[in-house]
């Protein structure tokens, strides 16, 4: 008779168990005198390092000193009572390996390793499954996203002083890897920058030694702040200078742009336009164009302003620095109606901020309405850029009579050389409402030479820009 398949396996598998070995009990742990005798063998540094990770499992907020006193002891009860083991205030070697096996998880995936580049002399710790090195071009050597969550590394490299250190803390901060929101320092030797925005945090770490300025940028995604924050404190601890600077000669330098620095975006406004002081305290009058949705406004790009009053139906904002400047002209406002065909001229940033100074473009007074009579616009002969909006209209005195309107985006589209300018009239009543001065010529004084209108227009024309 065949066996039952069945029966076979069950009384095989009761011989399979009554022969297996019985499984090994685990080792008991460490007594607390034992806990104790193991944690005096600590290093200082390891005893900073348990303090560092009870801190960011949230159960200590005290110094970090490699001191357990009762603020650590406490700390360590709270973290063995969370974790399931007896509440004791002194940690066995078993459970100090638990809490920084914790601690250290979030760095897994990310290959965190010591990476040495000779060319710009430093040795640091990179998450190499998130970048790889690309380019040298100096200051810095590029380490771009080689994984998937699109981190980046710059380290920072180059001979300098002082000036020099406190120039690249200044122009890091044009840098669109560079948000404009967070906190920023600059002590004497050495900086540090941190900008977030919706996309990215960059923390950059800077430091001046020997004529040597050496560091780092680490470049994160947004939401991901404890692997950020744990990246930056290995890169920080790790950070070794080694003999050098990155030579300028290094890498590529036909990738030229006017908006690049060392091959990274130089951040943008949204919008730019131009303005002009009619106050000696610096206030400026443009375009309302330039001053909607704005996270932002500045004066010649380094100048924040603080929007007074604006007049959206006669396109005019009224703006005041958040620090005084001192204009080199104000605008004097015409008391007299400017004669028709006359010749006037624009002063504005065509390029939006291209150029470093205002252009004056030239051209006609072709009526004192605008086309459906209205008396507070003047119709202009004049082929204005979009960048010229909000920019001074001057008479052939040097007066200004008005401001220059941005192109209407209507379904009639106009010839290109017609433009439009609020009247100088009704620019002095807003800044009078407002509570702000302004000026107004007194008397008739003759046609200006151009060399004369040239510098005034451009000692009262600013750059306003628009920034997220």
């Amino acid at each position: 008779t065949p066996l039952d398949p069945a029966a076979t396996e069950g009384e095989t598998e009761a011989a399979e168990a009554e022969t297996a070995p019985a499984p090994t009990p685990p080792e008991p742990d460490e007594t607390p005198a034992e806990a104790r005798r193991s944690e005096r063998a600590l290093s200082a540094q390891e005893r900073k390092d348990l303090q560092i990770a009870l801190q960011w499992a949230g159960f200590y907020d005290a110094a970090i000193d490699g001191a357990f006193g009762r603020g650590t002891r406490a700390s360590m009860r709270a973290w063995q009572g969370a974790n399931s083991y007896e509440q004791t205030g002194v940690l066995t070697t078993r459970q100090r390996a638990a809490l920084m096996a914790q601690y250290n998880a979030v760095l897994d995936g990310l290959g965190l390793q010591l990476v040495r580049d000779e060319k710009a002399g430093i040795e640091i710790m990179m998450p190499t499954a998130e970048v790889d090195f690309a380019r040298y071009e100096p200051p810095f050597a590029h380490y771009d996203s080689s994984g998937n969550i699109g981190a980046r590394v710059l380290l920072i490299s180059q001979p300098g002083n002082q000036d020099t250190l406190y120039g690249l803390y200044d122009i890091m901060q044009t840098l669109e890897i560079v948000p404009l929101d967070g906190p920023r320092e600059r002590k004497r030797n050495s900086f540090e920058l941190i900008g977030e925005n919706g996309s990215i945090i960059s923390q950059t770490q800077v430091s001046l030694e020997n004529g040597q300025i050496k560091g780092f940028t680490l470049i994160w995604p947004a939401g991901d702040e404890d692997r950020r924050r744990r990246v930056v404190a290995e890169m920080s601890k790790s950070l070794t200078r080694l003999p050098g600077v990155l030579d300028a000669a290094a890498g590529n330098s036909d990738a030229q742009a006017i908006d690049l620095v060392a091959g990274l975006q130089i951040r943008q406004p949204k919008i730019a336009r131009s303005g002009f002081f009619i106050d000696g305290n610096g206030a400026v009058v443009t375009t309302s164009e330039v001053v909607g949705s704005c996270g932002r406004v500045t004066l010649d790009a380094d100048t924040d302003a603080t929007v007074v009053a604006t007049d959206e139906a006669r396109g005019l904002a009224l703006l005041k620095p958040e620090s005084r400047l001192a204009p080199l002209a104000v605008a004097e406002f015409s008391n007299a109606a400017p004669r028709l065909q006359s010749e006037i001229s624009v002063a504005g940033y065509s390029y939006e901020g291209v150029l470093s100074a205002a252009t004056l473009t030239f051209g006609a007074l072709s009526d004192l309405k605008g086309l459906n009579g209205d008396e507070t616009l003047k119709r202009l002969s004049v082929k204005a850029q979009p960048g010229d909006a909000g920019g001074p209209v001057f008479d052939e005195n040097g007066h200004v009579v008005g401001m220059l309107l941005p192109q209407t985006e209507a379904d009639r589209k106009l010839p290109e050389d017609v433009s439009f300018a609020l009247d100088g009239d009704v620019i002095l009543k807003a800044a009078q409402d407002a509570g702000l001065g302004s000026k107004q010529a007194q008397g008739a004084t003759g046609p200006i030479a151009p060399r004369d209108l040239t510098l005034r227009a451009q000692g009262m024309t600013v750059l306003v820009s628009c920034w997220e």
